[in-house]
């Protein structure tokens, strides 16, 4: 891995001011909604996996399992998300959305559609989704558990990495 010239902003900055124009644009586009980004960030998990506990949610909205408690609560106590014991153990609440969940979730993606479309729209259609592969890696890499390491994705430092999912969405895991 190369080091970025003195004139080049550093990759995690540039990570960083990408987040903070997206949250800017999802906290607006999402208020009339009623929808905070966070609470749209976990509809919109549940809506591509059903059945997580709190704790595999709060991981991957990436808020603390506190927090996600509170975004739970104000969620099925609007009727949005519902709970239901987990059938492999018995202190374990599984979360799925409600047909109001999921309608919502459809707004939600229609209001958050064009700030993607902008964030995108200097790349070509094959450029926008070598990004997508890239941020997923990255993504992968800075994980806290790996998936499954491949042989066939050997990186140059010789150390598997793994292999980013062609469809992934930008706003879910």
């Amino acid at each position: 891995m190369t080091t970025p010239q003195s004139s080049e902003p550093r990759i995690a900055y540039l990570v960083k001011q990408v987040e903070r124009g997206l949250r800017a644009r999802l906290d607006k586009v999402l208020a009339p909604l009623g929808v905070t980004t966070p609470e749209y960030t976990a509809l919109s998990i549940l809506g591509a996996r059903d059945g997580l506990s709190s704790a595999q949610l709060a991981r991957r909205v990436f808020v603390t399992p506190q927090a996600m408690n509170q975004i739970v609560l104000e969620l099925e106590g609007r009727g949005l998300i519902r709970r239901k014991v987990s059938e492999s153990h018995s202190r374990v609440m599984c979360i799925s959305l409600t047909p109001k969940g999921a309608a919502l979730l459809a707004r939600c993606d229609r209001a958050s559609l064009p700030i993607e479309e902008r964030l995108l729209s200097s790349l070509s259609t094959a450029d926008a989704l070598v990004l997508r592969r890239v941020l997923t890696s990255c993504a992968h890499a800075l994980a806290d558990t790996a998936p499954a390491e491949d042989a066939g994705t050997a990186g140059a430092n010789g150390r598997s990495r793994p292999r980013a999912a062609a469809g992934a969405r930008l706003r879910s895991e």
